[in-house]
């Protein structure tokens, strides 16, 4: 079973040497890097060598390549995540040798005591919206330390560590440790009920938001047009809140949105309109790119300015990421994972693939959002790709649940022409080749690690070609 870190402890005035346990991940690499630039002694581990890992090593980091309890060395304390599971020995160590363990999040908040923090949640769009704000900081001279749940495209990283008071961070909702950071502004991109497994309700998802909202000292910008998002606005009416979206009443209205190629807008702030160019594609990025806007024009810079410097962001690593192309077909990879980021994955693709057809792998995350979703997802799929290859559930934290497969997603299918589970992942890139033909975009979608199948799916289209 995965552990379930205790995030009501104080935190220590002081850390040491520091051993992250799950160091290779995007997130957690991110973190070492800034307890490194503080100048803290930094140990890490990973079951598997992975991208993150050289820069870590090449700044100082003692890194090993598996698990074992001889790794934590003289650690004064141990950083992990709430994916990982209880008898994972490294954890083991520490707690019988009465080594203190934060979770992620709470070595994060000790990072950014004594700043101005910008904490960005929700449901979907956390990653693309901290990016677009950390990059538009940049552009408008500022020097802000920031830790993003993925790797920001034009500046090769997730995290740095700044020379000004702005920290700006992707706090996560899963487990509730986003209350733990002390936000002076805060940005909720939406409300979609996810993650049932740890708040149990609907109602206490949405009262964790609140709470999450009522935290932040100077400003809360929240979706005007996200229903969930809606309901925790109305549960903080004491907080001062600027709304961004394209419904009528936003205080930072988006229009005139144009997705036939790279999203363009008009932003309306105060009663002034400024003209948005993005590099990236899809409605979902504009609206993203509102919520920006209200935190960088709330933060005091100036309208016109922000709006130009949000044209500079270039996406995130797993955001709709063009990963190769093989004889006219093209291959992304995406992090959605959920019905809705789905959904928005697909039509921002749908405006990128021209006359093209667009054929999806999806990869089900979690047994417990697999069981309870299946059929939004299935609905996703077919209405937006025009095949879709199912592969099997990539439990992540989870135990396996008997029936719960990715066949759930197939079945729920109206039309079966338009979709196969395919569990073996030779098999469904051999599919995927054999339908996929000039124009085409193939995308891999989950939070997970569907990715690793992009090298046999090139490596199969390539064979095809050579047959031709």
């Amino acid at each position: 079973m995965p552990i379930k870190p205790d995030l009501s402890l104080p935190l220590p005035d002081e850390l040491g040497a520091v051993h992250f346990v799950g160091i290779g991940g995007s997130g957690m690499s991110g973190i070492a890097h800034l307890f490194l630039k503080a100048g803290h002694r930094v140990s890490g581990s990973d079951r598997s060598e992975g991208p993150y890992l050289p820069a870590l090593r090449e700044a100082g980091a003692r890194i090993t390549v598996g698990h074992a309890a001889e790794n934590v060395g003289d650690a004064d304390a141990l950083v992990v995540t709430s994916a990982l599971w209880q008898d994972n020995p490294e954890y083991v160590h520490a707690l019988e040798h009465g080594i203190p363990v934060l979770h992620r999040s709470q070595a994060l908040a000790f990072l950014t005591r004594g700043k101005r923090v910008v904490s960005v949640a929700g449901a979907h769009g956390k990653t693309t919206s901290t990016g677009m704000i950390v990059t538009a900081l940049l552009h408008l001279g500022a020097d802000p330390s920031y830790v993003n749940g993925g790797v920001i495209s034009s500046l090769g990283r997730s995290s740095a560590a700044g020379s000004g008071d702005l920290f700006v961070l992707e706090a996560d909702e899963s487990d509730g440790s986003f209350l733990l950071y002390d936000t002076a502004v805060a940005l909720i991109t939406n409300v979609d009920a996810d993650h049932l497994d740890h708040y149990g309700s609907s109602e206490a998802f949405d009262a964790a938001f609140a709470e999450f909202a009522s935290g932040a000292s100077e400003f809360v910008a929240i979706s005007a047009d996200d229903p969930g998002a809606r309901r925790v606005a109305a549960l903080v009416p004491g907080t001062r809140t600027v709304s961004f979206g394209e419904s009528a009443g936003a205080d930072v209205r988006i229009s005139r949105i144009r997705t036939d190629g790279p999203a363009e807008a008009v932003l309306t702030w105060q009663g002034r309109d400024y003209d948005l160019r993005l590099q990236v594609h899809g409605r979902h990025n504009a609206v993203n790119a509102a919520g920006a806007f209200a935190v960088l024009t709330g933060l005091g810079f100036e309208p016109a300015a922000v709006a130009e410097a949000l044209g500079q962001f270039g996406g995130t690593k797993r955001r709709f990421e063009l990963k190769g192309t093989v004889r006219g077909v093209r291959v992304y990879d995406d992090y959605a994972h959920h019905p809705s980021e789905v959904a928005a994955a697909l039509a921002a693709a749908r405006t990128a693939v021209g006359e093209g057809r667009l054929i999806a792998i999806h990869q089900p995350h979690l047994y417990s959002r697999t069981r309870l979703m299946a059929p939004q997802f299935a609905q996703a799929y077919e209405r937006l790709a025009d095949y879709t290859v199912v592969l099997d559930v990539d439990g992540a934290r989870e135990d396996p649940v008997p029936g719960v497969t990715g066949a759930l997603v197939q079945e729920a299918f109206a039309d079966q022409s338009k979709v196969a589970y395919l569990p073996d992942w030779d098999e469904a890139a051999s599919r995927v080749a054999d339908i996929a033909r000039e124009g085409d975009i193939v995308m891999t979608l989950s939070c997970g690690d569907v990715y690793r199948i992009i090298p046999q799916v090139l490596e199969s289209l390539s064979a095809q070609a050579n047959v031709g």
